[in-house]
C-alpha cells in the first residue's frame, strides 16, 4: 500500500426493488433498463484508469453492472461484497420496517436475523487489508450500504459512519489520500 494507492468504488446499477427504497441482500435481481444504461455509462466514467485489481459482489446486479461497465473479464469475485444482511426486513421500505419497530437504525442496531453493523465492518475490513496489499489502484462493484461500511473504514471510521455517506445507484467514489491520511476524493459521480 502506498498513500498514492486509490479505491474507485462503484454502487451497482437500479435494480426494480432500489427504485422503491426496498432493502435488498440476499434477494439476487437483475438490473432494470435504467439500470443497464446507467452500467454501460459507467465504462466511460473509468476509462483511462489503470487498475491492478478489480473485485465484484456475487450478486447478479453488481455482476451485470460490472460486465456492462466493461471489467466483467478482469473481475474476480469477492464474497465478502455481499450487501448488508436484512434479515427479516429483506424486502421492506425504511417506513414499513419503522412501522414495525419505530425506533429501528440500520446503523446501530443492524437487522433481526440479519447482519450487525460490526459484522459488516469486519467484513470490508478483510476486502480493505486485501486491497492494502497491492501495488496500484483497485475497483469495487457492489451495493449501497456494503459500501458505505467500507468508505467508513477506509477514512478509519466505525461501520456506523456510513449512515453519513448516501450513495446513488450507478455512481462511482473514489477513496484515496491527502498525504497520509484516508480521505474520499468523489463521490456520487
Amino acid at each position: 500500500m502506498s498513500s498514492e494507492q486509490r479505491v474507485l468504488i462503484i454502487r451497482h446499477g437500479q435494480t426494480e426493488w432500489s427504485a422503491n427504497g426496498k432493502h435488498t441482500s440476499a434477494t439476487d435481481l437483475a438490473l432494470t433498463e435504467e439500470g443497464r444504461a446507467q452500467a454501460e455509462g459507467l465504462a466511460a466514467k473509468v476509462a483511462g484508469e489503470t487498475l491492478s485489481l478489480v473485485l465484484c459482489s456475487p450478486l447478479r446486479r453488481a455482476r451485470q453492472t460490472c460486465e456492462l461497465a466493461g471489467f466483467g473479464a478482469r473481475a474476480e469475485i469477492c464474497d465478502e461484497l455481499v450487501e448488508w444482511e436484512y434479515g427479516k426486513y429483506e424486502g421492506l421500505t425504511t417506513p414499513e420496517i419503522r412501522l414495525r419497530d419505530p425506533d429501528w437504525d440500520l446503523w446501530s442496531q443492524g437487522c433481526p436475523g440479519g447482519e450487525r453493523p460490526d459484522q459488516v465492518g469486519r467484513r470490508v475490513d478483510h476486502v480493505l487489508a486485501r486491497i492494502r496489499e497491492i501495488d496500484g489502484d483497485a475497483l469495487v462493484f457492489a451495493h449501497g450500504h456494503v459500501l458505505r461500511v467500507l468508505t467508513a473504514r477506509w477514512l478509519q471510521m466505525a461501520p456506523a459512519a456510513g449512515a453519513r455517506f448516501k450513495l446513488a445507484a450507478g455512481s462511482i467514489g473514489t477513496l484515496g489520500y491527502e498525504r497520509d491520511t484516508e480521505v474520499i476524493e468523489r463521490w456520487n459521480a
